[in-house]
Parts: structure tokens; C-alpha cells; sequence
């Protein structure tokens, strides 16, 4: 949930980038912080956890407009995918203003990112949030991998997989290379940004 701070004139909401491990979630924050540093406050914080980590930075979306005459500000954070930090998942998730879903395209990962969207799926559910109603973001990463002979799921199969009822906007990506990277933080924001407009004039 958004925080109102009135002497700074500003609402700082918390975008979450999710997924299983070694999906390209650390790489995605990593690309963003570099190529929009224009953007960024603060430095990359890294939480390293073994195996894993967690990653968060300030970021100032800019030409995105204001709400009620406040800068919007927003937290970009990642979780461990790695099946033994589901409490840290969860402790990520408090909060949380929308979330970027992050799937491997690799067809030796499809069942991870199964178990990832149930996870996210039962996280915000203890949160009173509903994945149907929170802003959401798919972005089918490690696209790229095609191209070195490695065996990928279809765009299609991705879709049935994790989106045939969610239905929400996905992008086909490399973190690596930044394609579909910023395509996919704008419409987070940008669905961010609405529905806490909505929630404001619901909230006087």
C-alpha cells in the first residue's frame, strides 16, 4: 500500500519484480538502474542471501505525472526465487503496489514457473490482495537463449501456462540484453499509477 508523505509532497508505492530462480529478476533491476540512472536515487542495495538475493533501489518515474500534486516514488525491489526463502518472499510482498512476474522461457523450467505464479499467487492472498486485481506485469525473459540453440517455450505455451487467466499485459524480454525491459517497467508503472488514482478517490 502506497505511503502519503504530505512534507515531501510525495507517494512512494512499491513495485515488486517476482519469479523463480535464476530468472533474470536481479539482471531486470540491474539493467533499470544502469540504463534509466537518470531515474534512479540511491544506490543498488543487495541483500545476499545464499544462492540468491534481494535487490532494492528508489526510483523516480518521470514524465508519468503527479497525483493530487505529489512526485511519485517508487521502490523497485526483486525476492529470492530459491524454493527455502519463501519466508523472505513473503516479507518482500508486504505492501506491495504491483508486481512484475518474471517466467524463464527455458522448457526445463516451466514447472518453476508454475510453482513461482502459485507462490505469488498464496503471498498475496495472506496480504488480502488478489492477483486478479493488483496491477500485474508477465515478462517471458531469457528469449535471447533461442538464439544459442537452447530449447524454449513458445510465447503461446507461456500464455496458457501463466496467463490464460490472469490475462495480464506480458512482454517477451532479455534482461540481459534489455529488450522488453523497459516496455515492461512502463506498463507497471503505468498500472501502478491508476489504480492508486482509483484508490484515492475511493479513499475519500
Amino acid at each position: 500500500m502506497a505511503i502519503f508523505n504530505m512534507k515531501k509532497r510525495e507517494i512512494e508505492c512499491k513495485v515488486v519484480y517476482y519469479g523463480p530462480g535464476r530468472c533474470g529478476k536481479t539482471t531486470n533491476l540491474e539493467y533499470i538502474h544502469k540504463a534509466f540512472s537518470k531515474q534512479v536515487e540511491g544506490d543498488l542495495v543487495s541483500i545476499d542471501t545464499e544462492g540468491d538475493r534481494t535487490l532494492f533501489f528508489d526510483f523516480l518515474p518521470m514524465g508519468l505525472g503527479k497525483i493530487k500534486g505529489c512526485d511519485v516514488r517508487v521502490q523497485l525491489y526483486t525476492v529470492p526465487g530459491q524454493v527455502q526463502y519463501a519466508s523472505t518472499r513473503k516479507l518482500v510482498l508486504r505492501g506491495v503496489d504491483g508486481v512484475v512476474f518474471v517466467a524463464d522461457s527455458l522448457q526445463v523450467r516451466r514447472e518453476k514457473n508454475a510453482l513461482s505464479l502459485k507462490d505469488l499467487h498464496g503471498n498475496l492472498k495472506d496480504y488480502g490482495l488478489n492477483i486478479t486485481k493488483i496491477p500485474l506485469v508477465m515478462q517471458y525473459n531469457k528469449r535471447d537463449l533461442a538464439d544459442e540453440g537452447l530449447p524454449i517455450m513458445s510465447i503461446e505455451q507461456m500464455d496458457k501456462d501463466l496467463n490464460r487467466q490472469l490475462k495480464a499485459p506480458a512482454f517477451p524480454g532479455s534482461a540481459l540484453k534489455g529488450d522488453g525491459v523497459g516496455v515492461a517497467l512502463k506498463e507497471i508503472l503505468k498500472q501502478t499509477l491508476k489504480h492508486l488514482q482509483k484508490e484515492l478517490k475511493w479513499a475519500q
